[in-house]
């Protein structure tokens, strides 16, 4: 589902909405309500378009009520008049509302969130597939690249090379999870795969939905061309890293190595991810602090 990183191996600052650096020790203590504010709205939208038994509708629905309950918690946030309502998760929209209203958070970056997990559902139960990298892209900007122009917001870092540098990691970190769940995704009626990569080398979706299937050169040969793309567009991102001030730079590069090291992962097995999903060890932390410290 929508998600911005593939780090969730790191430890106490990574959450289930992997790599969002939930209030990391990283984090400046002073930013740490809003980060965690944040991320439990992501968390709550995702588990939503993911999680349980619901049907399309039922969760499609869901996101809605969502969709409302963040509208009023801006209004709520601006002071402005609001319509009596039922106030569904409390424990979100409380302290979203008060972050909002201290930080003054670019509130369209939320709904593009939501519009993110919208687009999952449906896509996934009209079996969509992703024509190119291009169209993937489109949903990395709605599901990943928010993540990242909010939390630079909060650095008050808002020039224009930053942000388009803050796409970049967020995109590959996106695309680096994909790669990393193929095994997952497919058996569960997400696909990911742009069909255009697929026909280059004559294979469809179906030559990666079972894990049995043999390791053959073509499918290799996807999966590492997939892999190779994030690279190279984490590599154009990275170079925020240096530029962000203080710890946030900090936690930003770890974040860039990390994503860095799942494509080491995934090619040091074989880039044969549609049967095994690599994760990162506690084993890699400090190889991700020394590649950190000299970037």
């Amino acid at each position: 589902m929508a998600n911005p990183g593939a780090l969730g191996a790191l430890g106490p600052g990574v959450g289930h909405y992997e790599n969002f650096p939930v209030a990391s020790w990283l984090c400046p203590p002073r930013l740490r309500p809003t980060v965690a504010a944040i991320y439990r709205f992501a968390r709550t939208a995702d588990d939503i378009a993911d999680e349980g038994q619901a049907t399309a509708a039922e969760r499609l629905a869901d996101l809605a009520a969502c969709r409302s309950e963040l509208a009023r918690c801006i209004d709520k946030a601006a002071g402005g008049a609001v319509v009596p309502a039922p106030e569904r998760w409390p424990a979100v929209f409380g302290p979203l509302g008060l972050a909002i209203a201290r930080h003054d958070l670019p509130t369209q970056l939320l709904h593009d969130l939501l519009s993110a997990f919208e687009q999952d559902v449906r896509y996934t139960a009209q079996q969509h597939r992703y024509e190119n990298t291009e169209e993937l892209l489109g949903y990395c900007r709605l599901s990943a690249n928010p993540v990242g122009r909010l939390l630079l917001h909060l650095y008050g870092v808002h020039d224009a090379r930053s942000l388009q540098q803050s796409d970049q990691v967020c995109s590959a970190l996106q695309l680096i999870n994909f790669w990393q769940d193929i095994s997952r995704d497919l058996p569960n009626g997400r696909c990911y795969l742009p069909a255009d990569t697929l026909h280059r080398h004559g294979l469809q979706v179906a030559d990666f939905e079972q894990p049995t299937l043999e390791v053959t050169p073509d499918r290799q040969a996807v999966v590492a061309e997939l892999c190779a793309y994030a690279r190279g567009l984490m590599q154009l991102g990275a170079p925020l890293a240096r530029r962000v001030p203080g710890r946030a730079g900090w936690e930003l590069r770890l974040v860039v190595q990390g994503g860095l090291r799942i494509l080491d992962a995934i090619e040091e097995d074989g880039h044969r991810s549609w049967q095994t999903r690599v994760t990162l060890q506690r084993a890699d932390l400090p190889r991700l602090a020394w590649r950190a410290l000299w970037m």
